[in-house]
Parts: structure tokens; sequence; C-alpha cells
């Protein structure tokens, strides 16, 4: 059971990153009420069963209370959105900032086709140091890659109206060895 707790653990703090706490409190609830079922020597593949029959039966009664969302009110549906990106930043670790993640995380929705909703083209890249404040959405492509040779201080750093070229490719030098070839006779 224990170690059946410390997977579960492991698995929501990779997944989520907090509200291992809960899960642990739910998982264990779980394990004390089918204590007294394997006591008696139920099996626990029925027990199983009836675990996965709950959760269907939960899941149609979510479906049963859903609510359709009306998007023909830009600011409702903002709204909308913003509750629903608050209440899940009940964590403890930012609960302090949830408006400014809730609006952050809603722009980012925003930003995308609305049609497809690829949660894919949303990333989250974690650079050490700062405060949550420091945080922000980049619209666009980011890229943590830094250049460094031979006169890179007196480059620009930005441009105006710059011609952009679009490359499949790796944008590193290889190495001489790389690229040394033996003629062979």
């Amino acid at each position: 059971a224990v170690r059946t707790l410390v997977d579960i653990t492991r698995a929501q703090d990779a997944e989520v990153g907090d509200e291992t706490t809960s899960v642990v409190l739910l998982a264990a609830q779980f394990l004390k009420e089918v204590c007294g079922y394997i006591e008696e020597g139920v099996s626990p593949h029925i027990i199983m069963k009836g675990f996965r029959k709950a959760s269907q039966l939960a899941e149609e009664r979510i479906k049963g209370i859903q609510i359709s969302i009306d998007k023909s009110d830009p600011e409702q549906f903002r709204s909308l959105l913003l509750k629903c990106a608050a209440t899940s930043m009940s964590s403890k670790l930012i609960y302090s900032e949830k408006l400014f993640f809730s609006n952050m995380v809603v722009d980012a929705v925003q930003s995308i086709d609305p049609n497809d909703l690829d949660e894919s083209l949303i990333g989250v890249k974690k650079i050490p140091g700062g405060g949550m404040q420091d945080s922000l959405l980049i619209r666009g492509v980011s890229s943590k890659k830094t250049f460094t040779y031979a006169g890179a201080e007196q480059q620009p750093k930005s441009f105006r109206d710059p011609l952009i070229l679009s490359l499949n490719m790796e944008l590193e030098l290889k190495a001489e060895k790389d690229y040394l070839a033996i003629p062979l006779p």
C-alpha cells in the first residue's frame, strides 16, 4: 500500500507538480474503504471493477451537469475562462498570484486557433531565478539558445522590419572533423 501511495505521489508530482497531499489522502481513503472487502476475501479484480464502474458513473454525472458555453459575447466568455483558470490555480505554490497566472493562461489559450485548440502549441519554459511576477507570455516562438561567437557583442540586439527565413535544420556549426573526408584509392 505504501509503495502504491509513493507511486501515486510521484505520478501526480510529475504530471501537475502539486497537490500530492490531496492525492495521497484520497488514495488512502480509497484503500481504507476497500480494506474490509480485502479482509473478507473479495478478489482485487472485483474491487478494481467496482472502482472502474464508480469512475464511469462519476464521468456520466459530470456530463449530466455540464453547461453549454456561449462564445458570442467575448467579455462574458473571457470571464468564464478566467473563472475556470482561477479554479485550477488553487495550488499552494501559485495561489498568491492566481489572478496574474489566470490572465496569462487565458491569454495563451485565446492566442491559438479556437477551432483546433492544440495545447501542444502552448509551451512553458522554466528559467531559474526571478519571482513569479517576472513570468511573461511570449506570443510567438521562444528559444533559450544563446549564441556565442567572436563579435557577438557587437551584433545588433533588435531589428526593424526584418526579412525572416524559416529553416528546418540545425543552426549549430559542426566541428571540422565531422566534415573531414579522406579519399580512398
